[in-house]
């Protein structure tokens, strides 16, 4: 269950009209807190990330279950869950005492170094690696136009890349002559 404070805080930043993602980052950052002040651990940055997820779906923030492809279908099906109950198409039911007392068990052995600086550092860099992938100019071109334009994007972008190292270089040795 999500502090109050923290649904609160993702219900104003969803009035602000900030993105869905934002307001989710609230709950991902009480449960980074969760785990750094012992209540549990988690296996990783990832789970951690994931459990704050959940709860802001549960929560009602209108965060989309992730793409075919980027997931396994058990955790689509999850996300799905969690959107329902969060929109109010699903009525949340209680795990069994047993099942919950498992589940808490489950995570309060887990290590707590998930919510260290650099397991959240590794988690965002190699996160920042799988978008730029698919965020470069010529991908976009190439969705956006077709591939005879994308081969001109790589080349001219090329061009332009080495155009500007050429002229940075010889600044550089123009500005070594004269000293």
């Amino acid at each position: 269950m999500p502090e109050k404070k923290t649904v609160e805080r993702a219900k104003q930043d969803l009035k602000e009209g900030k993105s869905a993602s934002t307001a989710a980052g609230e709950f991902v950052h009480e449960e980074i807190e969760h785990i750094r002040e012992g209540k549990h651990g988690a296996r990783s940055a990832k789970q951690a990330i994931a459990i704050g997820l959940s709860k802001a779906r549960r929560a009602g923030v209108p965060l989309a279950p992730p793409k075919a492809g980027q997931t396994s279908a058990r955790t689509r099906r999850s996300a799905q869950r969690d959107a329902e109950v969060g929109e109010g198409t699903r009525t949340p039911r209680r795990p069994s005492a047993k099942r919950r007392r498992a589940t808490s068990k489950a995570l309060k052995s887990e290590p707590r170094a998930a919510a260290s600086k650099t397991a959240l550092s590794r988690q965002a860099k190699s996160a920042a690696r799988r978008r730029k992938a698919s965020s470069t100019t010529a991908t976009r071109a190439a969705r956006s136009t077709g591939t005879k334009t994308r081969r001109g994007a790589t080349t001219s972008s090329g061009r332009k890349r080495q155009q500007s190292a050429t002229a940075r270089g010889s600044r550089s040795r123009s500005s070594a002559s004269t000293a």
